[in-house]
């Protein structure tokens, strides 16, 4: 699918690297942290998601912005929380157990 992407568009606008991450990325699941800062436990949770990385997006969320309030009403004892694609599923560890079969869900979905 690369190829007939490369071939179909002309990328005279865009370098060839950042049309691929766009394309690859629109299938991925989008892993939602609902953060702030500081937060330490977060930064640990980032860490520990390194071994999944490459098959989710981290979409994080600073519930201390005044745009977030609800995230922040919902969250603030809870964090770091995550949902993945908009639902929920940890909080305050990452489970990656957990996270590996609910991507491996999100996976065959998609195929």
């Amino acid at each position: 699918i690369q190829m007939f992407v490369l071939r179909t568009f002309r990328l005279s606008q865009a370098p060839a690297t950042r049309l691929l991450r766009t394309v690859s990325t629109q299938t991925l699941p989008t892993l939602t942290l609902f953060t702030k800062d500081p937060c330490s436990l977060c930064d640990e949770a980032k860490e520990a998601l390194d071994p999944l990385r490459h098959r989710f997006v981290l979409q994080p969320v600073d519930i201390s912005l005044p745009e977030n309030r609800t995230w922040f009403d919902r969250y603030k004892w809870d964090i770091p929380v995550f949902h993945l694609n908009g639902r929920f599923v940890m909080k305050h560890r990452v489970d990656l157990a957990l996270l590996d079969k609910l991507l491996q869900e999100a996976e065959t979905s998609n195929t």
